[in-house]
């Protein structure tokens, strides 16, 4: 079986298939069996705003996810942190419309069961399964499990993760007594001596709502064990009905001075999922590419980065984009994002880095990795509003040199043409 990946799919209009390199493209993602791409936005009609977003409240219309259908894609996920941007109504349009394009997808549902089931794509090398996960999500973002005196919540397939920071002891007393001047934590102590916040852990202290411990300075993140349970159990339960089974996360969390650097709990999170029996994991969320690693004879690509990125090419946001950068809806779009660049000079349109990526392609033989290739592309760095985002093949050999310097400390080789050394 081939299997074809990209990372973050933000698109806001309608793809031309005839712009310059789409062929190119799509004849590399058609190679696969499974076709796969993360969908970064919302698609849906007369919904109110969330009360917050991913940073910018991404929409679009059921057009657009036929115009990505001229690519070859066959799934998708909604797991990421625009799943919201529109609220709920939002949501399960999106869900509906994606439903409705003939896309397989994971990761977001009316419940929680059906947000963490495995998508199912029947090909004719086989049957795959894929998983889908999100972390660093806002808890209404999270679905919610059905019992038999309620509805499930809508929402998406969370992977929790707990933000511990270690600090020396001189700091945790400094830190404690700075909350104590100024009453920082009152509340929290009172209600949490009344029984309607969970305590702390033991020897840990709260500072700002975040969860201090005596230490080697650094931060760590814990994964929720009961996420994770039920993550493997989806995975489990899919060896039963699929060939071959992959699992996708999106992230946001950093851990390091750098957001190419993967955070520990991410590489635990792959491993244990492998452990499990998946039989890789794709990775997306940072805007940008980082390492991959071979694990046991199967892959984990911790971000391919972006396929698709037009931040800036909404047809309208809500008051509340306006009012984050102190302007209000008359004053426009032009103004509001020329606002938030600094006069269009920076953000994520604006650096290489994140307008740069690679398509994934590989391919699986008895549940084990024959070839792993990865092609470049660029989305139009420096081009005008109205043709940025759309991928092309690069012959830019940085890309690959990039993806390869990302991942030797996982011990992955990247030849020149994008080839990785089993």
């Amino acid at each position: 079986m081939k299997i074809t990946a990209v990372g973050d799919c933000a698109i806001q209009k309608c793809m031309p298939k005839y712009y310059q390199g789409f062929e190119e493209v799509r004849d590399v993602i058609a190679q696969g069996d499974v076709r796969f791409f993360n969908l970064e936005t919302t698609v849906c009609e007369d919904c109110f705003p969330g009360a917050h977003s991913g940073g910018t409240w991404l929409r679009t219309t059921r057009k657009v996810l036929d115009s990505i259908k001229d690519f070859g894609f066959n799934v998708t996920t909604s797991a990421n942190n625009h799943c919201m941007d529109f609220s709920y109504d939002g949501f399960m349009q999106t869900l509906q419309n994606i439903e409705s394009a003939g896309y397989a997808q994971a990761g977001g549902g009316k419940n929680l069961a059906r947000a963490s089931a495995p998508a199912y794509i029947d090909t004719p090398s086989g049957r795959a399964a894929i998983i889908a996960c999100v972390t660093k999500c806002d808890h209404c973002e999270n679905a919610g499990e059905q019992t038999r005196d309620f509805l499930g919540r809508p929402g998406v397939n969370p992977l929790g993760i707990k933000k511990v920071v270690y600090v020396s002891q001189k700091e945790l007393d400094q830190l404690k007594e700075i909350a104590k001047r100024t009453t920082l934590n009152v509340y929290n102590e009172i209600i949490t001596a009344q029984g309607y916040k969970a305590p702390l852990g033991e020897n840990e202290f709260e500072f700002c709502d975040t969860a201090f411990r005596v230490g080697e300075p650094r931060i760590e993140f814990e994964l929720s064990e009961r996420d994770m349970k039920r993550i493997t159990t989806a995975i489990k339960d899919a060896l039963m009905q699929a060939d071959l089974v992959f699992v996708s996360v999106h992230n946001h969390a950093m851990q390091g001075e750098k957001l190419t650097d993967v955070p520990k709990f991410l590489t635990e999170f792959a491993h244990r999922c492998i452990d499990a029996g998946a039989h890789g994991l794709i990775g997306h969320g940072p805007h940008l590419m980082q390492g991959v690693e071979i694990y046991k004879g199967l892959p984990i690509m911790y971000s391919l980065g972006d396929f698709m990125l037009q931040l800036e090419n909404c047809e309208a946001v809500p008051d509340d984009f306006y009012k984050k950068f102190g302007l209000c809806a008359e004053d426009g779009l032009y103004e509001v994002f020329k606002k938030r660049t600094k006069d269009f000079t920076i953000g994520l349109q604006r650096q290489s880095e994140m307008m740069e990526s690679v398509i994934a392609s590989f391919e699986m033989e008895n549940g084990k990795l024959t070839s792993l290739k990865f092609t470049p592309v660029e989305l139009g760095l420096g081009q005008k509003h109205s043709s940025i985002g759309w991928p092309r093949k690069s012959e830019n050999k940085n890309i690959l040199k990039q993806l390869a310097e990302l991942s030797k400390p996982f011990g992955t080789v990247l030849d020149e043409e994008g080839n990785v050394k089993l």
